[in-house]
């Protein structure tokens, strides 16, 4: 049974009872367990580390992911989602050594690497809980107990496997190179992860000079922002093709050369820690064309070991070689070692200014200040890296990257650009990766090496490692194995294991084969299934996991990793700062989830630059504004519905129950724009989906929320209330029902709170019969609704569309006339150059008359019959801007721009006026009458590109009248609101206008039965009864007239003595031809008639003035019948008395279609407005003596019936 459904609703609260249902029906796995024969999609989920809470990024990359594999899953396939986590690596090392205090490897080596890594794993999952929480309360479906961790045994052994697979294609080597080193955290860290953190920082700059050995009065200089590297100084290089100057004690004379004219030149070193160095060439200058001219002095000083650029040139030289030992007075904690006796054990960057201190005191220093630059703070720790040269074990990349980029080419990214620019740029520039890393908790290099290095055995499996040492290990981690040694084959002794371990990168990128197990276990189902179908991550991932994937899986397989991947933006504060914990520049994400619910957040997110791979600057308030603007809309049209069904079942006991099958097409345009609108959407969202377009859908989906609820719903209330029949009225609910049920389906992968809450009340409407799926006990079981193409109509969609265009021109025109929507206008005259389309606006004219509340629409081709002429006024702003001093002088000339001009720049979107060419941004058109044509005062105009419309918008009284009458029903409404009052509370209203019988007083008289149409409510003057219980009262102005509103409990009517009929009425003698159609002469048809003020005579006829008389109706050539004079009426009629009085005939014409007891209900009804509600008769004032249903209509006869409304579930 379908339930009511509130007026107001918590959203996030309504979310946490959907938590419980999923939990209680276990509604992943059976999802799972639904699927598990179709068809496969394979997603792969990164792994985040559990060291630190869930913030934005993860948030919004999860959502990603979950629509996606929602959306397979509704789509027909078989989603596994399984969650995994990095547990290896620096991120989980800097807590310990945070925490412990520990400095550096000798505080590890005191402790023991066996308990180092013991307090490494006991926080590794300190955060899983709050994760899992969190993902789960965002309504992402994932598996968390088939997860996989980067610690466990089998998947630390499918990344030796990887690794044993590049070492025997030779792809794995042993080198010293220069590269990003953390000192914080002691260890190398590849060139993607230095990336990842950029900062603007002031560094010492200073230049020194280099006194030839040739002649020390001539010294080159230098310049540096690395004080620090000069100790380690071997050499200077010059670019051999810029010009230098050579600068003389006189200062008018100078001499230019080459730079190649230096080279080989010895100058004296400034320190004498590596003297000896000069026998093997250095202190001399090189040349390389890496020296750029933009900053320094166009020497550069060359520290070999702390440069990758210093590296290769002093290589090149000879200077060093590959082999020998480094010349690297730092330690992994950035201080100065023994050789460098004068700030030994000084931290590098602290040392920069003794140094300075020191090249003063000896005479080598020419000049010292600060630079500002971009330079790289390690990721995990935020602190300063420095160049150092590590020995470190390689993964050759340089060699495959035509293969990365061949793989890449055969990969489909959402935004495309990433693939081309950003991660393309990267692969065409990649280097060899550095993989090794100088820690302990994370998966050992399975390299067991002989004293020399020359023998090297890699082992690639825990079977293999058992097989060379005799033990079997149920651990792969650095205590477990360190101490396994390898016979030598060559006869070197014992082989022992190299102390370092994989870069957790490596082992994410190992993760579609280790989560499997792979080769190990699950050999075939990942072969099946690989590459993967999706992947989506950050964009700072290209630099990551994308490229560490795509590195391992051409190395291994010669293919990409996977086929689909979607990369969104950043997540910034909403200054365009990074979000960050210490400024606390944004707000807690639990706190916006506990406030407006996951769903709105979720949306929020994915309809946001973000999902293009741009920036998004996060703003509470755009959370807010989806639930204002999305989700309360959405949310009343589906409770509206609801309401009507209840109706339906309680009014006229018809139970409704929707099969799409059986449904009857709706001869409604509007049924059949909202459905074809619907298709249209469903036709849409499955393209854009499948090309994996976020971007493109969720605005679509938005829209249609607008235009259901704003658009059908609103412009149907009165068919969904029944108030033009029983049968429209199911055709508009089926046909409500129909759209909300695709659309809950379609936005399920995106808002799967709301959806299912909507779904859990709806699915009790659905005919069981017309459902395919065996369990429909959750909306996330069902498929998506299939593109039904017959219901789509075009043309349909084009003719509201342009409905929707003319009237929302006409609500600009009334905002901009201050003219409100409740007073009615005359004309609106709609300009287009297409008769079709003016077919189409008149096909949907009622909609338009009603919406804009006006009386006439007049359509038009031409808009010169009205004077309409173009004119435009300059963009000052943007015009401005651009122009600067030639802005005053092009502002007259754009003034004088014809209509027929202007015409042309509409069509064209350009136009060139003084020599400069002008696009639609810069130029304002307006349009304007001319004042020969008489029209400027009447309509005021306003276009789109399409249509011209022209609003009258001249006062009319009887108009203005209308106008405070809706006020004082809006008033009323407001009233009944403000009093927590629904549409079925019995009620009447008390009114009293100040001064009394004055204008509003007249009006609200003179209008009661519209009032009562509308607010279904008696509404009769003060005083109010001193018995009635009074629910809430008002004083009001209302156009400078007080107006004072009483609201009491029941329905009242006013006691009036009526002798004869309450309305004034003629009597009506039809003949034709002195013959009644046939009838003897003598058998005249006699009815009587109301008068309404319709004209049947002479237009100057005082109608009211015919009260009583009986008229002759004649037709042909006969002359107009004699009045007469009678003083009763002709027909039997009852007088009605609800909050005013009124007469209802009871056979009309005399003889001849007599009421039965249910037609009088029903035509008493119509009397007072009253067609969608039912009503009761009563003989008494009081309204205890119920007319019987069996009683003779003709004995009431002249008779005065008391009318009482019935309470109704349905709103007003």
């Amino acid at each position: 049974m379908v339930e009511a459904v509130p007026e107001s609703i918590n959203f996030p609260s309504e979310e946490e009872k959907i938590l419980q249902l999923w939990q209680e029906q276990d509604c992943f796995q059976e999802c799972l367990r639904q699927s598990k024969n179709r068809p496969k999609y394979t997603f792969y989920d990164g792994p985040p580390f559990a060291t630190g809470l869930p913030h934005y990024g993860h948030i919004l990359a999860g959502t990603i992911k979950d629509i996606v594999t929602r959306f397979a899953h509704q789509s027909g396939f078989h989603v596994d989602r399984r969650f995994g986590w990095d547990c290896h690596g620096l991120p989980v090392e800097y807590e310990i050594d945070k925490s412990l205090g520990i400095k550096g490897p000798d505080d590890v080596a005191k402790m023991g690497i066996a308990e180092y890594n013991k307090q490494c794993r006991n926080i590794v999952m300190r955060y899983s809980q709050e994760w899992e929480t969190s993902v789960k309360r965002m309504g992402r479906w994932i598996d968390f107990k088939n997860d996989y961790k980067t610690l466990y045994p089998w998947f630390m052994e499918s990344v030796w496997w990887v690794f044993k697979q590049l070492y025997d294609k030779g792809l794995v080597y042993q080198g010293v190179k220069v590269m990003p080193f953390s000192t914080a955290c002691n260890t190398p860290l590849s060139n993607f992860e230095s990336h990842q953190n950029y900062k603007d920082v002031q560094d010492p700059s200073v230049i020194v000079n280099f006194p030839l050995v040739e002649n020390e009065d001539v010294a080159l200089i230098a310049w540096t922002t690395t004080p620090w590297t000069l100790p380690s100084n071997l050499a200077l290089c010059v670019n051999p093709e810029y010009l230098y100057v050579k600068k003389f004690k006189c200062a008018l004379c100078v001499f230019r050369f080459p730079g190649k004219m230096l080279k080989g030149k010895k100058y004296k070193p400034l320190f004498q820690y590596f003297a000896k160095c000069a026998e093997k060439g250095a202190f001399q200058v090189v040349t390389d064309n890496y020296v750029k001219e933009e900053e320094g002095t166009g020497v550069v000083h060359q520290a070999p070991y702390f440069g990758a650029d210093d590296y290769r040139v002093c290589t090149e030289y000879k200077i060093i070689q590959r082999d020998q030992a480094p010349i690297c007075p730092v330690d992994a904690s950035g201080c100065f070692t023994s050789e460098v006796t004068d700030f030994v054990g000084q931290y590098v960057k602290d040392a920069d200014k003794h140094i300075i201190k020191w090249l003063k005191e000896k005479g080598r220093l020419v000049n010292t200040s600060s630079f500002k630059h971009s330079y790289p703070f390690c990721w995990r720790s935020d602190t300063p890296l420095i160049y150092k040269a590590v020995p470190s074990w390689f993964v050759r990349v340089e060699q495959m990257v035509d293969k990365l980029l061949e793989n890449n080419g055969k990969c489909y990214w959402v935004p495309e650009f990433v693939r081309e620019k950003r991660f393309g740029n990267w692969l065409r520039d990649a280097r060899d990766w550095a993989i090794s890393r100088n820690r302990y908790w994370g998966t050992p290099i399975p390299l067991w090496v002989s004293d020399d290095f020359e023998e090297v055995v890699c082992v690639g499996s825990i079977a293999e490692l058992e097989e060379l040492t005799g033990v079997r290990v149920t651990d792969l981690h650095r205590e477990s194995i360190d101490n396994l040694t390898v016979p030598s084959r060559c006869g070197k002794g014992m082989l022992r294991r190299v102390t370092e371990v994989f870069d957790c990168w490596f082992e994410s990128g190992s993760m579609p084969y280790a989560q499997e197990h792979y080769p190990f276990e699950n050999r075939k189902e990942f072969e099946d299934t690989f590459p993967a179908d999706f992947i989506a991550e950050g964009i700072d991932q290209t630099r990551g996991w994308f490229y560490t994937l795509l590195v391992l899986s051409t190395a291994l397989f010669g293919k990409p990793p996977f086929k689909n991947v979607i990369v969104n933006g950043l997540v910034l504060a909403s200054d365009g700062q990074k979000m960050s914990k210490r400024k606390k520049n944004y707000p807690d994400p639990g706190l916006i989830v506990q406030n407006y619910g996951a769903d709105a957040l979720r949306l929020y997110l994915i309809n946001s630059p973000v999902v293009r791979a741009e920036n998004l600057r996060f703003k509470e308030e755009g959370v807010r504004d989806v639930l204002k603007d999305v989700f309360l809309p959405w949310y009343n049209a589906y409770r509206f519905l609801v309401q009507n069904v209840q109706r339906l079942q309680k009014e006229d006991g018809i139970q409704f129950l929707y099969n799409e099958n059986t449904a009857k097409r709706s001869d409604n345009i509007m049924d059949k724009w909202i459905q074809s609108f619907t298709q249209s959407l469903i036709q849409f969202f499955k393209a854009e989906m499948d090309a994996y377009r976020l971007y493109t859908v969720v605005p679509r989906l938005v829209k249609f929320v607008d235009m259901l609820t704003n658009w059908y719903v609103r412009t149907n209330r009165r068919r969904l209330k029944g108030e033009s029949g029983t049968e429209d009225c199911l055709w508009a609910l089926e046909t409500l029902f129909s759209v909300l049920f695709s659309m809950c389906r379609l936005m399920a992968p995106f808002t799967p709170f709301i959806t299912e809450t909507m779904y859990q009340n709806l699915r009790h409407l659905i005919d069981p019969a017309s459902v395919e799926e065996k369990n429909t006990n959750s909306i996330h079981y069902l498929m998506l609704p299939q593109v039904r193409e017959s219901l789509i109509d075009e043309r349909i969609e084009r003719a509201v569309s342009q409905m929707q265009s003319v009237i929302e021109l006409g609500r600009v025109i009334r905002d901009r006339k201050t003219l409100p929507v409740k007073y009615p206008l005359k004309e609106v005259v709609v300009i287009h150059q297409d008769p079709e389309a003016l077919k189409d606006i008149q096909s949907l004219q009622k909609y338009i008359l009603e919406e804009l509340n006006v009386r006439q629409l007049t359509l038009s081709t031409d808009k010169d019959k009205y004077g309409i002429r173009l004119r435009a006024e300059p963009d000052h702003m943007v015009l401005g801007k651009r122009l600067k001093g030639a802005f005053k002088a092009i502002t007259a000339s754009i003034k004088d721009l014809t209509s027929e001009q202007l015409e042309a720049f509409q069509k064209t979107g350009s136009i060139m006026v003084d020599g400069h060419e002008l696009h639609e941004e810069d130029l304002r058109l307006m349009y304007t009458f001319d004042q020969s044509s008489g029209s400027a005062a009447q309509y005021e105009a306003h276009s789109d590109a399409q249509v011209l419309m022209l609003l009258d918008v001249t006062p009319d009284q009887s108009m203005l009248d209308e106008g405070i009458a809706r006020e004082v029903i809006n008033r009323i409404q407001k009233l009944r609101k403000k009093g927590h009052l629904v549409p079925s509370d019995e009620i009447t209203v008390y009114y009293r206008c100040q001064p009394e019988g004055e204008y509003l007083d007249s009006v609200i008289q003179a209008h009661i039965d519209f009032i009562l149409s509308t607010t279904k409510a008696p509404l009769l003057p003060f005083p109010v009864p001193k018995a009635a219980s009074v629910i809430i009262e008002e004083k009001t102005q209302l156009k400078g007239l007080d107006l004072e509103l009483i609201i009491v409990k029941g329905s009242s009517a006013p006691q009036v003595p009526l002798n004869g009929p309450a309305c004034t009425y003629v009597n009506l003698k039809v003949k034709a031809d002195n013959k009644e159609k046939g009838r003897p002469k003598e058998e005249v048809s006699v009815s009587s008639v109301r008068i309404t003020g319709m004209l049947f005579l002479a237009n100057q006829t005082d109608l009211q003035a015919l009260s009583g008389k009986t008229l002759s109706v004649t037709s042909g050539s006969s002359s107009p019948a004699p009045i007469h004079t009678t003083t009763t009426l002709l027909c039997p009629y009852v007088n009605l008395l609800l909050c005013n009085v009124g007469t209802l005939l009871l056979v009309n014409p005399v003889g001849q279609n007599g009421l039965n007891y249910s037609g009088l209900q029903s035509e008493a009804a119509k009397v007072f407005g009253l067609r969608s509600r039912r009503i009761k008769l009563y003989l008494d004032q009081d309204l205890t003596q119920e007319l019987p249903a069996d009683s003779s209509v003709k004995s009431l006869d002249t008779k005065t019936l008391f009318v009482k409304v019935l309470p109704t579930t349905a709103e007003a």
